[in-house]
């Protein structure tokens, strides 16, 4: 046996409210005749004649006064389901949500962020993970929510993205190095020591190479997988750490910072998510969340 034709639960509706072909047809926009068919596949998916002739009208069948109720009730349950969701109350969520950032956007900005959901959103829980490379897969599959970063060619160009801010290179000593000074040369700079951030652990990919000058050579010391441990090695020794500046506000502390004695691009740090989340309600308040905690730093 067949299924039946659930959009025929629409038309009966509306022919038990109506209690007439002609003005159930007027209703749905279809002609008498287009009606009085959807009235003979009711019948035979029904088993019962449903409306009956009495005179000059129609009349209901026991079958069809037991079935007025239920069946409104389920075409009503049915456009609720399929209603788009303009509004949420962030106090009634239960959720969990990934995003994926740096330890400098998370040191800077997560404490407010999750000061903020902690009074809209008790019932909400963001979970902070690391960025080990820049592959868009974990976003697109699913696997997280959010993710922060400088959009790039490799960036997957279906991705929705939105600018949080505005950055640039500075660098970074300890207090009292030989650099701790209001103007650095170039060639003091060239000749320190330094620390690089780089994912993969090799210079050519060091995370502040595509903002500094293609000819740029430096004494590399080390290279360690994110800022703060950096700015840590920085703090402790004679290193020298060139890091976005409002990305690591919050790992600053200790360090005197410096103005970079050569020509650096600006960029802009984007938060990035997946289309299908685009018309989420919880995604959009989360995003909307992420760019109150950065706006109030």
């Amino acid at each position: 046996m067949s299924a039946p034709d659930l959009n025929l639960l629409v038309a009966l509706d509306v022919l038990l409210a109506e209690g007439s072909v002609a003005k159930a047809a007027r209703r749905l926009r279809l002609s008498p005749s287009a009606m009085s068919r959807t009235l003979a596949r009711l019948r035979e998916t029904t088993g019962d004649p449903l409306l009956v002739r009495a005179g000059r009208g129609l009349v209901a069948t026991p079958r069809a006064i037991a079935l007025r109720e239920p069946v409104q009730q389920a075409v009503e349950d049915a456009l609720e389901l399929l209603r788009p969701i303009d509004t949420i109350d962030p106090a009634d969520l239960s959720r969990t949500f990934l995003m994926r950032a740096s330890d400098g956007f998370v040191e800077s900005f997560g404490p407010t962020l999750l000061a903020i959901l902690a009074v809209q959103a008790p019932g909400v829980h963001l979970h902070f993970l690391q960025k080990p490379d820049k592959d868009s897969g974990p976003l697109r599959d699913g696997q997280i929510d959010l993710e922060t970063g400088v959009i790039e060619n490799t960036t997957g160009p279906e991705f929705r993205s939105q600018a949080l801010f505005e950055d640039r290179l500075i660098g970074l000593v300890r207090h009292g190095h030989p650099l701790d000074t209001r103007k650095v040369s170039l060639r003091a700079y060239l000749d320190a020591q330094h620390v690089l951030v780089s994912r993969t652990g090799f210079e050519e990919a060091a995370a502040d190479l595509p903002f500094l000058p293609a000819d740029l050579t430096r004494r590399v010391s080390t290279i360690v997988g994110g800022f703060a441990a950096a700015l840590s090695l920085a703090r402790a020794s004679d290193l020298v750490a060139t890091v976005p500046d409002r990305h690591t506000r919050g790992l600053q502390s200790g360090l005197s910072t410096f103005e970079l004695p050569l020509s650096t691009k600006p960029f802009t740090v984007s938060l990035l998510w997946h289309p299908r989340m685009d018309a989420d309600p919880a995604h959009r308040w989360l995003r909307s969340c992420v760019r109150q905690a950065v706006s109030a730093q």
